[in-house]
């Protein structure tokens, strides 16, 4: 049984991996995938794991994009040292919204919005905001993540408080708002990468700390199970944020929009069909 519930947990690296950095929820499709191929992990441990699996693609990040976001590189000038700094504080400024209303409503969305209800109808909901967004002809007057400043930056963070919400998509809310707020795709898709850094680290911190003050030991397994699906989260995040950021440069998230609302409606449906019939 050991080795079966770490091929499961390479399965939930891989979902993670590609979710995590598309805009089509990864929190979205841990709970769906939850529901089809369970690990035999007990609730408390799975409610810490969804999210700390997370730690995983943020990795990714820091090694794809170290050289930009050090800012003791020596191959680095001043200003440029400068600027990797002022990236930092855009940064930590985008954070706060969702952080503060992370912490004030965790356990009330826990208990009532992880379902496959919720998951299903911001699919749909955020999949036709994504199709009515770029049906529309925009012109970007912030086109390099370096343009973005401290008042867009606070906006892409307030767009963030959406994905709390379960279904609506991390990186889909913050990039989705870049957008409306006149950032390029590439440059809203980077700065949401960044923005993850400290989100990411933030929610698995709590959620790693709430599962330890509650006394709750994991079993050997268990911690297998997260290193795995950590290291499987990381390898994949590292070929899916590369490929995102080249598909940017030259199309639209419009096929996104589709496949969120195409797989809203089919969870819909599953769902009903288990019920009913």
């Amino acid at each position: 049984m050991f080795w079966i519930e770490i091929l499961k947990a390479v399965l939930f690296g891989i979902v993670e991996g590609i979710t995590e950095w598309l805009p089509i929820s990864s929190t979205g499709h841990l709970i769906l995938l939850d529901t089809l191929v369970r690990l035999d992990v007990s609730p408390e441990f799975y409610e810490m794991f969804q999210v700390v699996i997370q730690l995983g693609a943020i990795g990714a990040v820091l090694v794809l994009f170290f050289h930009k976001l050090n800012p003791f590189s020596p191959k680095k000038t001043a200003p440029e040292r400068t600027r990797t700094w002022q990236l930092w504080a855009k940064v930590v400024v985008a954070v706060i919204p969702s952080a503060v209303l992370g912490l004030l409503f965790d356990d009330w969305m826990d208990e009532h919005l992880y379902n496959y209800v919720v998951v299903a109808v911001a699919l749909i909901v955020y999949g036709v905001a994504f199709l009515v967004v770029e049906r529309r002809e925009r012109t970007f007057k912030i086109r390099d993540v370096d343009q973005i400043d401290y008042r867009t930056a606070l906006l892409i963070g307030a767009f963030q408080c959406l994905s709390l919400i379960p279904g609506t998509s991390r990186s889909g809310s913050t990039i989705l708002g870049g957008i409306l707020l006149g950032v390029a795709r590439p440059a809203a898709a980077e700065f949401s990468f960044f923005l993850a850094i400290p989100t990411m680290l933030g929610a698995s911190a709590l959620k790693l700390m709430k599962y330890l003050l509650e006394g709750l030991t994991p079993t050997g397994t268990e911690i297998a199970v997260l290193v795995v699906g950590s290291v499987v989260s990381f390898l994949v995040s590292l070929a899916v944020i590369r490929g995102l950021m080249e598909y940017v440069r030259k199309r639209s998230f419009s096929v996104f929009g589709v496949y969120r609302i195409v797989l809203g409606v089919l969870v819909i449906g599953y769902f009903l069909a288990r019920t009913y019939f």
